[in-house]
């Protein structure tokens, strides 16, 4: 069957169009609101049931469904709403096309991969439906902080697999990394700075612990590597400290990024940082810090006995799309389903610059995502 593109980009420009910086990120944001209410739209327009939950203040869930007429097998699609900020791009909310290329904020991260689900919906609800079984269309919010939305998702909804449709070049991704941020407060004596007697630097301190993660990240990435992954690895992203110039600082914070491996406890970056603060002291009897997880999310990777990634490489092979299985190093809302009991894997379109000044989605790929979901859809009902 042909199936018409002109839809499925229009969407992606509508929702590349519309302000979702998530607030946590970027504090006073808009947020996800616009983009739920688009997409809750098009589902409605094509005869979905729609689910509009409030996950925080302005920010919704939206979750579609698509029941089939005899009871089945459940699928579920989900993909996240919110991207990151936009701070030194030039119209970051005007979709560009150019040599087959879609320009904007979020059009691979991940508005593409929206807009490909959701089509694929439509395209299925307009010729016939499913026959059996039934297909669950999930928009988050909050994936690129906290991912509130996924969190909401799962103490609600369940589903026998799910495809999430992140940016993996139309590869099958059947694992990726985890990540856990932890905060480390060096203390010093604030004191003029014509006293070195009186005070005692907390800047100075924190060269020491950052000396000591750069010996640990050596290690880490000289450490065994997972077979699609590649080897764990840390780096400083945050530090602050200081007053003035003329004077001893008395702190001095340190945020860290530890990226997980499936199988590493939550709290392993803590714990190593733990025991090299400990180090310090025993080494410095003046070394004073503390260490606190902020935040930490699991490395994820399908149980190896799952029919569902052979699923979807074979549809997208029968359809011209030769696809291998691989892994993701950045993290996704796929840990979340998959430790709830929702085995999942990662596939959408492809594009570049993530996170960046200039990020496009590559529209043929687009529209090769929507086509695969729809035939691994019906495959999966069979």
């Amino acid at each position: 069957m042909v199936v018409e593109s002109g839809s499925t980009i229009k969407l992606l420009e509508e929702l590349v169009a519309i302000d979702s910086v998530n607030p946590s990120l970027v504090p006073g944001s808009r947020g996800e609101i616009d983009v739920a209410r688009r997409i809750a739209t098009a589902c409605i327009d094509c005869g979905l049931a729609v689910h509009i939950t409030e996950v925080a203040p302005g920010r919704p869930n939206v979750v579609s469904v698509l029941e089939g007429r005899t009871p089945g097998p459940s699928l579920m699609f989900c993909g996240h709403m919110d991207t990151v900020g936009v701070t030194g791009m030039d119209a970051p909310f005007q979709p560009v096309r150019r040599d087959g290329l879609l320009y904007g904020r979020g059009s691979q991260d991940m508005k593409g991969g929206l807009a490909a689900m959701v089509d694929a919906a439509r395209v299925l609800a307009e010729s016939g439906g499913l026959e059996r079984g039934r297909l669950i269309v999930a928009a988050v919010v909050d994936e690129e902080h906290a991912s509130l939305g996924a969190d909401a998702l799962v103490a609600t909804w369940r589903a026998d697999a799910a495809i999430v449709t992140e940016p993996t070049d139309l590869q099958v991704a059947i694992a990726h990394k985890g990540f856990e941020w932890i905060e480390i407060e060096t203390r010093g004596r604030a004191a003029h700075g014509s006293r070195p007697a009186d005070g005692r630097d907390a800047i100075l301190k924190m060269g020491r612990v950052l000396a000591g993660l750069e010996t640990l990240n050596r290690r880490l990435q000289a450490g065994e590597a997972h077979r699609l992954l590649g080897t764990a690895s840390l780096h400083a992203s945050i530090i602050t400290g200081g007053r003035e110039l003329s004077s001893y600082p008395d702190r001095c914070v340190l945020q860290v990024e530890r990226r997980t491996l499936p199988n590493e406890p939550l709290d392993v970056g803590w714990l190593e940082l733990r025991a090299l603060l400990d180090q310090l002291a025993r080494e410095d009897q003046e070394f004073e810090a503390d260490a606190r997880q902020m935040l930490s999310r699991s490395a994820y990777e399908i149980d190896r006995s799952n029919a569902l990634p052979e699923l979807v490489r074979s549809t997208a092979a029968s359809m011209g799309c030769e696809s291998s299985v691989t892994g993701m190093t950045y993290w996704s809302d796929a840990a979340i389903l998959g430790a709830a009991g929702i085995p999942s894997v990662l596939f959408g379109p492809g594009g570049a610059g993530l996170h960046s000044k200039q990020e496009h989605v590559k529209i043929n790929e687009v529209l090769r995502c929507r086509d695969v979901l729809v035939d691994a859809a019906r495959r999966f009902m069979q």
